[in-house]
């Protein structure tokens, strides 16, 4: 399955999208959903990464490599 996705501006109450020459589909499906142009990360997440940032500065031997999905169990 191709999925696009475009962020395009109302215009009128109207939207207009252009496909790709390459895109060869007789019917779609269109989910219209408004954006936010504001995001709030949760506060506890910020502490979070920055408590995990601040022990992985004094020791980068805890990070694991990306591709390493399995974890010891101390964890």
């Amino acid at each position: 399955m191709e999925a696009i996705r475009r962020f395009v501006k109302v215009k009128n109450h109207q939207v207009n999208i252009t496909l790709p020459e390459d895109f060869n589909a007789e019917e779609v499906e269109v989910i219209i959903l408004p954006t936010s142009k504001e995001y709030q990360i949760p506060q506890l997440q910020i502490d979070e990464v920055r408590e995990r940032t601040e022990n992985y500065l004094k020791n980068p031997s805890i990070g694991i490599e990306f591709d390493d999905n399995t974890l010891s169990d101390e964890d």
